[in-house]
């Protein structure tokens, strides 16, 4: 119990001074990148405060694994060279068994993570890039251009010139509606579109179907299709929605909105999986650790720090190519998430089989 406790009071000590260190950089590192452009827009004081405000969740998300990787790799590296360690081991305690309380600490903390992450992150990150885009004037226009959309499995197909978000209006509009053979059945062209309600008002429309013979036939469209046309406003407007900025449940359903509407999913879906896959990088980064210590007894703060920052850049370099891949399609999305958690597993235990007990 005293080797518990002792273990547990030099980690908690040094981790929260390397998270508040770590915040702090993170903080630093976003106001420096945009410090220009508050100062170029007069931003306020009390405003950008509020900014970086609404950014420490996120920081503190980040910040969390790195922090729990040094501080590991610290203290063990610091047993280590004060013989401390040595004398753990004469009394037939192995460094797994010595350490096992803060893999079972690290367990704690990635499900922490992960609720964290999804009850207040997503949260204070979406107003934080609401206000900056805001003050910035960064605002992007729901209005698009050139729009195909697809809906019902692919039983009806929308195409328009143009979408106003402000009037909910489409222009010069395209409804084709196929058989469940994917034949065609019918084609409505109208002028515009505006969203009433729970359906579209066509104004300016012609059916078009084909006849028996083959040859189309063209008459002013009925009303009874305007019922058929229920596909809502969000469908055709700029989709800006990011994944990172929303809880995993709204998540779903904007995958599920995306596939309703014959979108890409590849990024959306990598997104998702990477809120379940970083958490566990805190469980991870303790077997790194674990591995990483003992690895020199000199100047143990910096090469515990060396190695700490260097085993993270490592990752986040794999995680970004993994997830770009992902996005292209070129893999699955959710081996996009997951493939640099299940890399750093296996380096975990490779250095570990080869740390001195």
């Amino acid at each position: 119990m005293k080797l518990l406790s002792y273990l547990l009071k030099k980690f908690f000590i040094v981790f929260f001074g390397s998270l508040f260190f770590f915040v702090l950089i993170l903080c630093l590192t976003d106001l420096l990148i945009n410090i220009w452009s508050y100062i170029s827009k007069g931003v306020p004081v009390a405003v950008v405060g509020r900014i970086t405000f609404y950014y420490v969740p996120k920081t503190i998300w980040y910040a969390v694994p790195i922090a729990t990787l040094f501080s590991v790799a610290y203290v063990l590296s610091d047993l280590y060279a004060r013989n401390e360690l040595m004398a753990v081991f004469a009394s037939g305690v192995s460094l797994l068994r010595f350490t096992s309380p803060l893999l079972v600490l690290s367990v704690v903390m990635s499900f922490g993570l992960f609720y964290f992450e999804d009850n207040f992150v997503v949260e204070s990150y979406a107003k934080k890039m609401s206000l900056q885009q805001q003050v910035l004037n960064r605002n992007q226009s729901l209005n698009r251009e050139n729009i195909v959309v697809m809906t019902d499995q692919g039983s009806c197909v929308y195409k328009a010139d143009f979408y106003d978000a402000e009037l909910k209006r489409l222009y010069a509009l395209y409804v084709v509606f196929r058989t469940p053979d994917r034949s065609f059945d019918s084609l409505i062209y109208a002028d515009s579109a505006v969203w009433q309600e729970d359906h579209w008002v066509l104004s300016g429309a012609t059916e078009y179907t084909l006849a028996e013979d083959g040859m189309m036939m063209q008459r002013p469209a009925a009303s009874e299709w305007e019922d058929k046309l229920t596909e809502s406003p969000g469908t055709f407007q700029n989709n800006t929605l990011s994944v990172e900025e929303i809880t995993t449940s709204n998540a779903r359903t904007h995958i599920s909105h995306l596939e309703h509407s014959g979108l890409p999913t590849a990024e959306a879906r990598s997104q998702y999986y990477k809120k379940f896959a970083f958490p566990c990088v805190v469980f991870i980064v303790v077997f790194l650790a674990i591995g990483l210590s003992g690895k020199t007894r000199k100047n143990v703060l910096i090469v515990s720090l060396a190695l700490s920052i260097g085993a993270v850049v490592l990752f986040y370099i794999t995680q970004m190519i993994t997830m770009a891949l992902a996005k292209f399609e070129l893999i699955p999305p959710v081996m996009g998430a997951w493939f640099p958690v299940v890399m750093f597993v296996i380096l975990s235990f490779i250095l570990l089989r080869f740390t001195r007990t």
